[in-house]
């Protein structure tokens, strides 16, 4: 399947799921936006200690500091894109993971891991959601077999 194709698989799938996306979350998202693009998670990271900008403290980052710092960085201007304009750039990185992973150096993959996840961060956040929380979800091993490892007779993300 081509990139484009892909692209625009997604895409209309991307349009299908907003359109059927409930009120409250795209609410949320307004009120985030209007009250400047500071959500919840970027209120909470910003009353942590602040992220020391060294990169061994900043490999230490958790998931909802990480999560708040995208915010602080990206919120203001990804909100106003829209979750389906920031889900295409969304899918942009996935496509060059893809690449990086093919025939990248390990910078360029871990460089591309970084985006993927900064995207998916900013998504979360336009859609409400706690990504420290939504990872919560696999802490008791498969959610379907509540294995670690897996036991199920099929793979499966849950």
């Amino acid at each position: 399947m081509s990139l484009w194709l892909l692209r625009s698989f997604v895409h209309a799938n991307c349009i299908r799921r907003l359109q059927g996306m409930p009120e409250e979350v795209r609410a949320g998202a307004r009120s985030r936006a209007a009250r400047g693009g500071v959500s919840r998670y970027a209120a909470e990271t910003q009353r942590m200690t602040s992220v020391p900008s060294t990169e061994e403290n900043r490999s230490g980052m958790s998931l909802a500091a990480f999560q708040g710092q995208i915010e602080r960085i990206y919120y203001e201007k990804d909100s106003q894109r829209g979750m389906s304009g920031t889900f295409m750039w969304f899918v942009e990185e996935v496509g060059e993971l893809s690449r990086a992973l093919r025939r990248g150096t390990p910078e360029e993959i871990t460089g591309e891991f970084a985006d993927v996840l900064a995207w998916l961060a900013t998504l979360a956040s336009i859609a409400g959601v706690d990504l420290q929380t939504a990872a919560g979800k696999y802490a008791a091993g498969c959610p379907k077999c509540g294995q670690t490892p897996c036991h199920c007779s099929e793979p499966s993300t849950g």
